[in-house]
């Protein structure tokens, strides 16, 4: 019996080690970056999170297309999932965890304990002030949302109600530019889009890029008529002061200079969309 139990011993011990080698050698982006493509050199340009081992990244959801999941901690893709997940890798993290924050408190620097946020947020001279701002890495305009067969043109505009999301370049446009009957303003996306379909608001007038997303997914019953040009840039947002800016700077840098924003803007934006956003009309406002 002695034998026999010293063969098994060896031959447990085997089995163990065999199975420790596989799990070493599973790609980490299979477990901790969701289905995202990661490239560039692991750890070649490493920072100081605020909690070893993760890369901890503020967002403002839903925001489809850019963060694609059920909720935060089941993210799968999404332009700014895979740019975070990269940015991770490269600094020589094993995990990106997800936060959802308010945009009004986040571009008011009310937010703490992370490490950037990315929500498409618009790069302005206020925001500045209370925050830091990463290289612009998305050009993004001013567009508009109404319910497919809704007339939208500068003669309109007086008489409508329009929607806006609150803390955010859109509504200071609207505000600022276009002056309508009525400006109602929501804490987030998916409120003002169901607002929109409700028929609480005659127009939605946000980004761009992300009145597209919202357009994709309303199964014809939304459409973008319009779009203005305001020349805006995305850029992360770092705490006041973060040690790691110019480290994360470059990782970004890195990141459009070698195609990955590019391809992950053709993967995952075109398709959110469903339209090029150079063919949406500009108007004068």
């Amino acid at each position: 019996m002695k034998r026999v139990s010293v063969q098994f011993g060896v031959v447990g011990a085997c089995v163990a080690a065999a199975f420790a080698a596989l799990v070493a050698a599973a790609p980490a982006s299979a477990q901790t970056y969701g289905d995202c493509e990661v490239s560039g050199t692991k750890g070649s340009m490493p920072i100081k999170p605020v909690t070893p081992g993760q890369l901890t990244v503020q967002v403002s959801l839903p925001a489809p297309g850019w963060w694609n999941g059920d909720s935060p901690d089941a993210m799968k893709d999404g332009y700014e999932y895979c740019m975070a997940a990269n940015i991770a890798y490269r600094a020589g993290l094993d995990k990106v965890k997800v936060v959802n924050v308010s945009f009004d408190a986040l571009v008011a620097a009310q937010t703490k304990d992370y490490d950037m946020a990315l929500a498409e947020i618009s790069i302005t001279e206020p925001r500045k002030k209370v925050v830091d701002f990463s290289t612009p890495y998305f050009a993004s305009d001013i567009g508009v949302l109404v319910k497919k067969g809704t007339t939208y043109d500068k003669a309109d505009i007086s008489k409508m109600r329009i929607g806006v999301m609150q803390g955010t370049t859109g509504a200071a446009f609207v505000a600022n530019k276009l002056h309508p009957a009525e400006v109602k303003v929501f804490p987030d996306q998916g409120v003002m889009s169901t607002a929109l379909a409700a028929n609480q608001v005659d127009a939605v007038v946000h980004d761009t890029s992300l009145v597209l997303g919202m357009a994709s997914q309303a199964s014809g019953a939304l459409t973008v008529p319009a779009q203005y040009s305001t020349g805006e840039s995305y850029g992360a947002i770092y705490p006041k002061g973060s040690a790691n800016e110019d480290q994360l700077n470059k990782i970004i840098e890195s990141l459009m200079k070698d195609g990955t924003l590019a391809k992950f803007a053709t993967k995952y934006l075109a398709d959110a969309w469903g339209s090029d956003p150079n063919k949406v009309p500009y108007l004068q406002p």
